[in-house]
């Protein structure tokens, strides 16, 4: 089957701009533009390592520029290796620490730069930030992760990502990035992107590893040499955002490194009503006309909101220019309230509160009568996801209720709120399972109904479960999140063993879902009571 594939090469170097060529370890020179502030200098550096086109419109580096430089800071957008205007091979992940570490010791040594870098960028350009860390460059002195994970889709627990896979399918085959829709339905799945890479000419190396991982082989280990949080002693801001589908992961190593005293001093948190792409759930529904992705002048409003966080961060600890103790430590947005400051996340007088499952389909704040739910997991029927596109999920804001009425996706309701509940933390969701298959995959949404009916998602999460059997218990971490369901919502939890084609989905056989052709249908169960006390786990600020 041919498919239609767009492929998207360099855009126009902005004029604004100069671009050099930086020079690497190993003789590969790298696609650097150079803003420069206006005045003599030397001036502090801001980094942006990415791979999606330095000068493209996607990641807007051309409209952003003018933002940094009139703060005072030269700013400095780079193609990754291999990609649009710079030298070498074409393979994610792999050459970023070196290549973080020679890029910062290019920029120390310019005459217009005072010596001190700093990093900024969302997701890829997130991760090239915690691979800089993890280089050791002593000219680093601050970094701000948006949206990111230090080891990027290793944190989903088993369940791989269908759209991680595509997106290393599209950006990760040659210099350019490509877009087009694979024919889902095909078999082994392994394929299901070849008809894609045939158009292009070109295979991404960074999706082989990935099927040969699969097969078994080993992973790469990207930090053989030192993980960054060994490494991490600069003051980092990590940006988030509560329906962002990488920010599970993102908040995970949050966790971790205010959980460590030795990192803790560093951490600093801003976090928004956002998803991946900046859509904000304030103004959904969003209309066309304020699509910043298409409109040059929703995107203008939309910049200085997103990177005002970055450059009073970058004021404080980079340039110098304002009082560090004048940064919040936590700074979180409550959907359907507004923006809160905290000495920590999740916020003083957050408590935790457990809300159990019962075999009718219920949420209870006390524990439920011994029972089960019983399913069925049909691989060639598989649960259609709702979200289309998991990083523009505001945009599309899909209704659940369009599958929570299928027989293949148990429903848990809790009763409609008399007051307001303000969620405000880490929400998991802890199930006891059985199955009759070999493993199982389990798909959980964490949904809010409004009072007129309509369900949306607020965080979602996913887990395999291998050797149920009989009985077995897992934990799915959903997330955190801060939000506040007015009077009249209700939570409802939705329990399913598939997510397609959004996660890659079981055969229902021993074999791997990317290699499998034939499948087998499960008979699925989620058990509750005393010895079975499946629950769903809440962060909360009104303990009422």
């Amino acid at each position: 089957m041919t498919v239609h594939v767009e492929s998207l090469g360099p855009a126009e170097i902005d004029p604004r701009a100069e671009q050099q060529m930086v020079p690497m370890r190993d003789g590969v020179s790298l696609a650097t533009d150079v803003y420069l502030p206006d005045g003599p200098g030397p001036f502090p550096a801001v980094l942006v390592r990415l791979p999606y086109d330095k000068n493209g419109r996607y990641c807007w580096m051309p409209f952003i520029s003018r933002h940094f430089t009139d703060r005072g800071y030269a700013f400095l957008p780079q193609d990754v290796r291999g990609k649009f205007r710079s030298e070498g091979e074409v393979n994610a992940f792999v050459h970023e620490i070196d290549d973080g570490y020679d890029t910062i010791d290019w920029i120390s040594g310019q005459r217009w730069s005072n010596g001190r870098v700093g990093m900024w960028g969302d997701s890829y350009y997130g991760f090239t930030q915690w691979t800089a860390v993890a280089s050791g460059h002593p000219a680093l002195k601050a970094i701000v992760p948006r949206v990111t994970a230090v080891d990027l889709f290793h944190w989903l627990r088993g369940v791989t990502p269908l759209y991680g896979a595509h997106y290393l399918a599209q950006y990760w085959a040659d210099g350019r990035s490509h877009h087009w829709t694979p024919d889902w339905s095909h078999r082994p799945l392994s394929e299901v992107f070849d008809s894609g890479f045939e158009v292009i000419g070109a295979r991404s190396i960074a999706f082989d590893r990935l099927l040969a991982e699969a097969g078994g082989e080993p992973g790469v280990e990207l930090y053989a040499d030192g993980h960054p949080f060994d490494r991490l002693r600069i003051p980092t801001l990590h940006g988030v955002g509560w329906f962002d589908n990488i920010t599970p992961g993102h908040m995970l190593d949050y966790e971790r490194l205010v959980g460590d005293p030795a990192t803790a001093p560093y951490q600093y948190l801003h976090a928004g009503s956002t998803d991946h792409e900046n859509y904000r759930f304030e103004a959904v529904p969003i209309p066309e006309s304020a699509d910043h992705d298409k409109h040059d002048d929703a995107l203008q409003e939309m910049l200085p909101r997103y990177l005002q966080p970055a450059l009073d961060f970058f004021d404080a600890f980079l340039a110098g220019r304002s009082d560090p103790q004048s940064v919040p430590r936590v700074r979180w947005h409550l959907g359907n309230d507004g923006w809160r400051t905290s000495p920590s996340w999740p916020p003083p007088g957050a408590v935790e509160r457990r809300l159990h499952l019962s075999p009718q389909g219920s949420l209870l704040a006390e524990p439920g009568e011994t029972g089960r739910v019983d399913w069925v997991h049909d691989p060639d029927n598989l649960v259609p996801s709702t979200i289309e596109n998991p990083f523009a999920f505001l945009y599309e804001y899909p209704d659940e209720n369009q599958v929570a009425s299928r027989p293949d996706v148990v429903v848990f309701a809790g009763r409609p709120l008399r007051e307001e509940l303000i969620l405000a933390g880490r929400v998991d969701a802890d199930l006891w399972v059985a199955s009759d298959g070999p493993s199982m995959f389990l798909h959980v949404k964490l949904v809010d109904v409004a009072a007129d009916g309509s369900a949306h998602i607020l965080l979602y999460g996913q887990t395999v479960v291998e050797n149920p059997g009989d009985g077995a218990r897992a934990q799915v971490y959903l997330g955190h999140t801060g939000h506040r369901l007015p009077a009249g919502h209700s939570l409802r939890l939705q329990v399913a063993s598939s997510d397609y084609p959004v996660f890659v989905p079981h055969p229902g056989t021993s074999e791997s879902p990317w290699f499998a052709i034939r499948t087998a249908v499960n008979r699925q169960r989620l058990l509750t009571g005393a010895a079975t006390p499946s629950s769903l786990r809440l962060t909360i600020l009104d303990a009422r």
